[in-house]
C-alpha cells in the first residue's frame, strides 16, 4: 500500500511529469502540427512552430525544417504574408515584385501611404456595422498614447485602426473579441473619448510589429477577449524570445486565453513547464493549460504507474493515494506494536489502545501529504510576467531588459534529505522511549517503585523536544554558512517532528502507564 501511494503520480496543486507524458502519448507532436500547417498553406505559423520544435527537442524538427525550406523555395510570393488570403488583394499594390521574400510584420505593409489608401477605399464600402464603427474612431482627437489619426504624425494609429477593421471584415476576429471591440468602439464614438479602445489599439500595434498577416490572424481567431490580446502583447514585449513557444501552445490548444493566463500566473517557470508539455505532445499541453497548475519534478525516479488512471479519475486517484498511505502506515505500526511491544500491551491490559496506531497513522499521513505536495506550503513566487502599467512611446516598443530569474518552487534534494534525517532521528528517539517503558514494565518490583522510575525518566521522555530544538538550530546555522540551501521548512521540521514524538510518547505511552501504576500502588496500599 505504501508503494502504491509513492508511485501514484497525482498531486493536489501540481502536475507530475509522468502525467504529462501519459497525456501526450499518441497525440500530435509539435512537428506534426507544423507539417499540418504547411499542408494548409500557412508557412507563417509553421515557421514559429518549427522554431518551437527545435527548442523543445522534437525528433521531427529536422524533417519539418526540410519540408519548410522546400515550401519556401516553391512559394516565395506567399512568405512575406505568412500564407495566402484572397482578402490581401487590396494590399498588393504596396509591394513591388522585387521585394524581399522573407516574412514581414503586417504593419510594414499597412504603414505605407498606398496601402492605407487602398484599405480606406476597400473598407469604406463595407456593409458591416462593426467595421464602420471602428473606422469612425479614426476621427477622434482625444488620445493619450497615440497621435490622433487625423493629424500629422497619426499614421501609426490610422494603420492600426485600418488593420483592426480589415481583420473584422475578413472574419479573422473571434466572436467574443468582435463583441468587446464593437462595444468599446461604439462607446468611444458616442462619448468622443478613445478610452480603453486605445489600449487595444496599442496591443494590436505591438503584435502587428512582430507577426506577419497569417500569424496575427490565426492568433486572433483563438483569442476570446480583449484581456487576452493585452496579455499576449505584454508577453511579446517582456519575453520576445519565448514568443514562438507561447504562440505554438495557443494554436495547438485553440485557446490563447488559457495559455496567456497560465504564463501571466507562473512567469518564467511557466514557460519551462509549457516547453515540457510541448515536448510530450498536444495532449500534454491541453492537460497543462486546462489544470492551470505548475509541473513538479520528482526528487527520485519518475514512475509511469497509474498515470492513465490518474488522467481519467484525478479526484479518485488523489483519495486512493493518501488512503493507501494511511492504511499502509497503520498496518505497519500495528505490526511493530504486535512484534515488539506485545508483551507490554498484554501486561498493561489495554493501556495501549489500538486506536493509537490510527492516530499516529493520521499524523504521519498529514506530514506525508505536506511534504509530497511541493507547492502546498511554499508561497508561489511573484510572476515576472505580471502586467504593469506602462505608457510606451510609439516607435520605441523594444522589449525591456530580461527579468531576474526566479527560484524554482520545488524542494531540492538537500532539503528533502534534511527532513528525512530529522524524521529518522525522532523515530529512533520514539523507539528508545518505548523500549525504556517496556524495560520498566518487565521488572519484578512494586508498582510504586516503577512509578518513581518512570518519573526519573522524564528527561528521556522529553528528549524529542531537545533534539528538535538542536536540529532546528543546526539547520539554521548550516543555512547561514551556505552548507545547505536556505529553507525554513527544512529547519523547523525538526521542531515539528520533536513535538509529535514527545506528544506520542507521553499521551500514548507514559500517561496511560502512570495511571495504571498509580491505581495499582494505591490499591496495594489500601490492601496492606
Amino acid at each position: 500500500m505504501l508503494a502504491l501511494a509513492w508511485l501514484l503520480p497525482v498531486n493536489v496543486k501540481s502536475l507530475n511529469t509522468a502525467l504529462l507524458r501519459e497525456a501526450g502519448r499518441e497525440t500530435q507532436s509539435v512537428a506534426g502540427f507544423g507539417r499540418e500547417l504547411l499542408e494548409l498553406d500557412k508557412p507563417g505559423p509553421a515557421a514559429l512552430v518549427l522554431e518551437t520544435a527545435r527548442k523543445v527537442g522534437d525528433p521531427g524538427a529536422g524533417p519539418l525544417g526540410t519540408i519548410y525550406e522546400d515550401f519556401a523555395r516553391k512559394h516565395r510570393e506567399m512568405m512575406p504574408w505568412g500564407g495566402w488570403d484572397i482578402a490581401l488583394e487590396p494590399l498588393l499594390g504596396s509591394r513591388s515584385a522585387a521585394a524581399s521574400a522573407d516574412s514581414q510584420p503586417v504593419l510594414t505593409f499597412m504603414a505605407t501611404q498606398q496601402a492605407r489608401e487602398n484599405l480606406r477605399r476597400y473598407l469604406g464600402v463595407s456593409r458591416l456595422p462593426g467595421v464602420q464603427t471602428v473606422l469612425q474612431t479614426a476621427e477622434l482627437g482625444s488620445t493619450q498614447r497615440f497621435v490622433p489619426a487625423n493629424r500629422p504624425g497619426g499614421q501609426p494609429l490610422e494603420a492600426v485602426i485600418l488593420l483592426t477593421a480589415y481583420l473584422w471584415q475578413t472574419e479573422h476576429l473571434s466572436s467574443g473579441l468582435q463583441r468587446e471591440v464593437r462595444a468599446l468602439a461604439e462607446t468611444a464614438v458616442r462619448t468622443g473619448q478613445m478610452g480603453e479602445l486605445e489600449d487595444f489599439y496599442l496591443d494590436v500595434l505591438t503584435l502587428g510589429r512582430r507577426l506577419n498577416w497569417v500569424q496575427l490572424s490565426e492568433l486572433l481567431r483563438t483569442t476570446g477577449s480583449l484581456g487576452t490580446v493585452g496579455q499576449f502583447a505584454h508577453l511579446a514585449r517582456v519575453a520576445p524570445e519565448h514568443l514562438p513557444v507561447i504562440y505554438t501552445a495557443a494554436l495547438m490548444t485553440k485557446s490563447a486565453d488559457r495559455v496567456a493566463h497560465y504564463l501571466i500566473t507562473f512567469g518564467q517557470p511557466g514557460v519551462e513547464h509549457l516547453q515540457l508539455a510541448l515536448a510530450s505532445g498536444e495532449g500534454a499541453v491541453e492537460q497543462l493549460v486546462q489544470r492551470q497548475a505548475p509541473v513538479s519534478h520528482a526528487a527520485g525516479p519518475e514512475f509511469e504507474f497509474g498515470a492513465g488512471f490518474v488522467l481519467r479519475h484525478p479526484e479518485l486517484a488523489l483519495v486512493a493515494k493518501y488512503a493507501a498511505f494511511l492504511g499502509g502506515v497503520f498496518l505497519l505500526l500495528r505490526a511493530v506494536d504486535t512484534r515488539l511491544f506485545f508483551s507490554v500491551e498484554s501486561a498493561l491490559r489495554g493501556a495501549f489502545p489500538r486506536m493509537g496506531s490510527g492516530v499516529i497513522a493520521v499524523v504521519l499521513t498529514f506530514i506525508f501529504f505536506v511534504f509530497s505536495e511541493p507547492f502546498l506550503l511554499k508561497a508561489a513566487p511573484v510572476s515576472d510576467y505580471k502586467i504593469k502599467l506602462t505608457i510606451p512611446v510609439i516607435g520605441a516598443l523594444a522589449a525591456p531588459a530580461a527579468p531576474a530569474s526566479t527560484t524554482p518552487a520545488t524542494m531540492d534534494i538537500t532539503t528533502i534529505l534534511t527532513i528525512v534525517i530529522f524524521a529518522a532521528i525522532q523515530l529512533g528517539m520514539y523507539f528508545i522511549c518505548v523500549m525504556k517503558i517496556s524495560d520498566i514494565a518487565r521488572q519484578s518490583i512494586p508498582s510504586a517503585l516503577k512509578l518513581r522510575l518512570m518519573e526519573n525518566e522524564e528527561n528521556l521522555f522529553d528528549g524529542g523536544l531537545y533534539l528538535g530544538i538542536a536540529g532546528t538550530a543546526t539547520a539554521l546555522v548550516l543555512q547561514v554558512l551556505h552548507v545547505i540551501d536556505a529553507n525554513l521548512l527544512a529547519a523547523y521540521s525538526s521542531n515539528l517532528f520533536g513535538i509529535v514524538c514527545v506528544a506520542l510518547v507521553k499521551i500514548r505511552h507514559v500517561r496511560p502507564y502512570k495511571r495504571q501504576l498509580i491505581i495499582e500502588s494505591q490499591t496495594a496500599a489500601v490492601t496492606a
